[in-house]
């Protein structure tokens, strides 16, 4: 129930928003040029790895020596607003209906951190990542990791049709409140380093 639920609201979610997607898509042509869309490789089921899209909300300007600045440097003001109220993640509609993405579980985050997690947090990948999951709607990138991890735990754990319900729900509200987008002091969240030792 939950793959047929993803498929038609991810569809229905599509058709709705185009003219929004469109528009976002065109505020970032003209002023950060192309690419539109970031591709990204991210873990999936099972750590299998798959490609996320998002709109793109930063330049790809880079120091005297070729490395990409800070992300703080390269965000632009259109990309603060397109994350500010989530616009970024739009195109992970696509990623539903591929199979890649649930609208609702753990989010799917680096490639590098997979060889990080403890046993526990390793969980996370039981089930397919989402768009938006327990620990977005309850601090999102203000918390710190091993809370937010034990949440995506917690989640697999206790996973139903209406938990997943209540949590698109909250997402609404959190999205309109533009709440929990980034720690102080940084354009997102601080990266993860690793806490194997914890178990």
């Amino acid at each position: 129930m939950k793959r047929v639920f993803d498929i038609s609201a991810a569809t229905l979610g599509l058709l709705l928003l185009f003219p929004l997607m469109a528009i976002t898509a065109a505020l970032i042509k003209m002023k950060m040029g192309g690419p539109v869309i970031f591709r990204q490789e991210r873990p999936g089921y099972h750590g299998e790895p798959f490609e996320l899209y998002k709109f793109r909300t930063m330049t790809d300007e880079t120091d005297d020596n070729g490395e990409l600045l800070p992300d703080a440097e390269r965000l632009t003001p259109v990309g603060i607003m397109i994350r500010k109220y989530s616009l970024d993640e739009l195109p992970q509609l696509i990623n539903v209906i591929k199979g890649d993405l649930s609208l609702v579980g753990p989010r799917p985050l680096l490639m590098q951190y997979l060889p990080l997690y403890n046993k526990r947090q390793m969980e996370r990948h039981e089930v397919r990542p989402g768009i938006t999951g327990w620990a977005q709607v309850n601090g999102r990138n203000t918390i710190p990791w091993e809370e937010k991890f034990e949440m995506d735990v917690w989640y697999v754990e206790n996973q139903s049709f209406w938990l997943d319900i209540k949590i698109l729900i909250l997402t609404i509200q959190k999205v309109l409140k533009s709440e929990g987008i980034s720690q102080e002091g940084e354009s997102t969240a601080r990266a993860f380093n690793g806490n194997k030792a914890d178990s």
